[in-house]
């Protein structure tokens, strides 16, 4: 047993070791702590690192939220403008929010594509679509610069340019960058580096309203991109960077410096040489003068029905964006003619007016030629010009134009009157005027009047319904409203011939007898007893029909249409697309219905291709931006039209798939009785045109419209005159004093070089001489003696004397003759 001095002499001992197991204990525990802190740590990060992801991961779907996916951008394709052509391939018009000219990458030169790349991003085939070195750099500087004024910088790729050309805009955040820099991950994911230089290089804006090398290399150069030199190159890199500021020459210092900066990086990278270099570092810029396009004024409401049909179709988006190639039917020519004896007729008209004073008023201080530009005063024609007043010199008013230049107006030359004084004394200083160089001199011009009245035209192809000329008012400057399309208007007598039509149908003929004499009907009700009566207020006792329509007889057209029955009226209305319906009173036989230049003309085509049914087109086809054809208006089936070789089977042959609308029969003989009309009625001032014509004037009560429809075999144009506002025009004025000059001054430019061709009548007619004035057979020649165009078995009949009078039925009429039928 230990002995108590023992135990306490080993108790320090024992302590020690306790301390010492204590100790390693201790140190233990200690350990085992640093480990726990250290784990703790790690979970800590742990922690942080999986928040860091999911919290990355909200923001990468944040900020990526509305972004294109991958599929997508492989497919984008960058706004193109959509181009509209005439029938004979010229451009009509261009519908665009962005100019660019569209370049393949195997055709834009390799030192157009260096100079980029040397100026906008060196690394660029070396990176996936950011920069991080230069991101670091940017976030340095953009740290040391928070709280000045200073625009944040970037690092931006030209990867990353293109994705904020392509989607994101130019505003300036934080958030922009960060979808910038995802969508340009995506690119690199979605495209090789070639296309998405390509698509860079035509995407991008570079001034003078020009995006992509393509244009503005023709913006600033005037030439095509193969044709540019090392330094006109190296410019148009420089542009990214001050697009709107390089291209003015108050800032050329700052472009020749860029420039050389470009040209610097070219030569630091190896695509130039030191000489290639020197020479061009030498040479100033050189660039093309700032030119706008001038702006064709062809065919402007033509272009503006198309505009609104594609929209239609395709959406806006696409006519603005989409590159589509748009084949329309007009003729220019024809147009030129059209909107020029529009113009003149209307003009002409006006030319009894008292002047109504100026067009508007401007100040003259700075700037006024940008107030008169801003006026857009609506001249019509290509010599007439918007000039202001800018001073009084005794008589003569001095003018100035948009352009800055001057011309004098004398008072000879301004004798218009407005509450009997002549316009020269009227007009002040600011007044804005529409004028005409007086031809011959080299500054003086002529006042003019812009018509209040104005009107709509038609000229189509009576085979295809292709619209070879629209003219939808005297200028779209002044309003949009197109007449030929859209306004309703009362058509007249140049109805008529559709009354005519239905009595052929039902057993009439030409030389059928219809008196003309006073004719009243009771419509019963609160309509009560209406009565007809002619323009001339007079009748002229029985009548054949051929006299009736020659002469626009109306108490024969009403009396013949209650004959006939006008629901029958009504259905051939119809049926040729002049109305959608028509309530059969008796005053629609006289046109007292609403329709528009464009129906009427293409109905009165359908009497002239034999009653085939016709439908007016503008558009002849549409292709894609990739050449594809998404829309034809010819739909017929010919597949041996694309043959090789059409020896073996002759010319293909296309069916004819038109639907026959009226009796072909029928429509002959109202185109024969409308010859007439030029001929020997209403609108004979078209003889002097010496070719087979057919036609019909037209005017409604109080002269408030003037008509003339017009025919040759492969052409029908139409045309009205009046206000906008319907009001009368005058007794004066009616379809064969107004609208029948304009139609015959159209017609000396349309069908100048055209064949003259008869129109041809179909199987199924007799031609029997008669005298057009009784209906009788003629038995000799005489200057009332034509070849008339009937029916079988409705034709009249020779007879040989009995010796005794007899009633036979010839037509419809009941005619006496001496003998019987022979």
């Amino acid at each position: 047993m230990a002995e108590p001095g023992q135990n306490d002499h080993h108790s320090p001992s024992s302590d020690k070791a306790g301390d010492d197991a204590g100790g390693r204990k201790t140190r233990w525990f200690r350990s085992g702590g640093t480990i726990s802190r250290r784990r703790k740590w790690l979970v800590g990060l742990g922690g942080l690192a999986v928040a860091g992801l999911v919290a990355g991961g909200v923001l990468y779907g944040v900020f990526s939220q509305g972004l294109p996916s991958v599929d997508e951008l492989r497919g984008y394709e960058p706004d193109l403008p959509t181009t509209v052509l005439a029938g004979d391939g010229s451009i009509l018009a261009v519908f665009q929010r962005e100019r660019r000219i569209y370049t393949a990458y195997d055709e834009i030169p390799a030192l157009v594509r260096h100079a980029f790349i040397s100026a906008e991003d060196k690394t660029f085939y070396k990176h996936k679509g950011l920069d991080y070195p230069g991101i670091a750099r940017a976030m340095l500087t953009n740290i040391k610069n928070i709280g000045s004024d200073r625009r944040p910088v970037g690092a931006s790729t030209i990867t990353q340019q293109l994705a904020q050309a392509m989607m994101l805009g130019r505003e300036v955040s934080y958030t922009r960058k960060a979808r910038e820099a995802i969508l340009a991950r995506r690119l690199e994911e979605a495209m090789p580096k070639e296309r998405i230089l390509e698509l860079y290089l035509n995407q991008i804006f570079l001034g003078r309203n020009s995006y992509g090398v393509g244009a503005a290399s023709l913006a600033y150069f005037n030439k095509p991109l193969d044709a540019l030199t090392v330094e006109e190159a190296a410019f148009l890199a420089a542009l990214p960077k001050g697009p709107s500021l390089y291209g003015q020459a108050k800032y050329h210092d700052m472009a020749l410096e860029r420039r050389n900066y470009v040209l610097g990086q070219m030569l630091e990278n190896g695509y130039i040489t030191q000489g290639q270099y020197d020479a061009a570092v030498a040479k100033d810029i050189s660039l093309a003068a700032v030119r706008s396009r001038p702006r064709s004024r062809l065919g402007e409401y033509f272009v503006e029905e198309v505009r609104r049909t594609l929209i239609d179709v395709y959406g806006e988006d696409k006519v603005y964006g989409g590159g589509l190639w748009v084949y329309t039917s007009i003729d220019p020519d024809m147009q030129r003619a059209a909107e020029k004896a529009m113009r003149d007729g209307l003009v002409h008209y006006e030319r009894a007016k008292a002047w109504r004073g100026p067009v508007g008023t401007i100040d003259l201080g700075d700037g006024w030629q940008k107030r008169l530009a801003r006026l857009n005063v609506p001249v019509g024609y290509d010599d007439w010009r918007a000039a202001v007043v800018l001073e009084r010199q005794g008589s003569t008013s001095i003018l100035g134009f948009e352009d800055g230049s001057q011309g004098r107006l004398p008072a000879s030359n301004a004798t218009r009157r407005q509450d009997g004084k002549p316009a020269s004394q009227l007009l002040k200083p600011g007044d804005v005027i529409p004028v005409e160089k007086v031809e011959g001199t080299k500054n003086t011009y002529a006042l003019r009047q812009i018509p209040q009245v104005s009107g709509g035209f038609v000229a189509m192809d009576t085979l295809t319904g292709r619209v070879l000329a629209l003219v939808g008012g005297f200028d779209a400057r002044r309003s949009q409203f197109n007449r030929a399309t859209q306004a309703l208007r009362q058509p007249g007598s140049s109805f008529k011939p559709f009354v005519y039509a239905a009595a052929l149908d039902n057993g009439f003929t030409p030389a059928s007898i219809v008196l003309d004499e006073d004719f009243c009907v009771d419509q019963g009700g609160r309509l009560g007893v209406k009565c007809f009566r002619n323009f001339s207020g007079r009748g002229s006792g029985p009548q054949t029909l051929r006299t009736g329509l020659e002469q626009s007889r109306n108490l024969m057209t009403v009396r013949l249409a209650n004959s006939v029955g006008m629901t029958k009226v009504a259905d051939m209305a119809v049926r040729l697309g002049i109305v959608d319906r028509m309530s059969p009173m008796l005053a629609m036989a006289l046109g007292a219905g609403e329709t528009t230049v464009m129906r009427l003309t293409a109905a009165y085509g359908m009497l002239a291709n034999g009653g085939k049914q016709l439908k007016p087109i503008l558009i002849d086809r549409v292709q894609d931006r990739h050449g594809r054809t998404i829309y034809k208006s010819d739909t017929r089936n010919c597949p041996s039209c694309a043959a090789d070789d059409w020896q073996g089977e002759g010319m293909p042959q296309v069916a004819d798939v038109r639907k026959q609308v009226i009796d072909p029969r029928t429509a002959y003989q109202v185109v024969h009785m409308l010859e007439g009309v030029v001929q020997r009625g209403t609108a004979r001032r078209l003889r002097v045109l010496d070719r087979p014509l057919a036609g019909k004037t037209g005017t409604t009560n109080n002269s408030q419209d003037v008509w003339f429809m017009g025919m040759t075999p492969d052409l029908a144009a139409g045309l009205y005159v009046g206000y906008d506002t319907p009001r009368g025009m005058g007794r004066w004025a009616q379809g064969g004093t107004v609208a029948a000059p304009i139609w015959k001054e159209f017609a000396e430019e349309a069908l100048k070089d055209a064949p003259k061709q008869q129109f041809v009548a179909p199987a199924g007619l007799r031609f029997v001489k008669v005298n057009r004035k009784t209906g009788k057979l003629a038995t000799s020649d005489g200057p009332d003696v034509i070849w008339e165009a009937f029916k079988p078995g409705l034709e009249p009949r020779r007879f040989v004397a009995l010796g005794k009078p007899q009633i036979v039925q010839s037509d419809t009429e009941f005619v006496e003759t001496m003998g019987g039928i022979y």
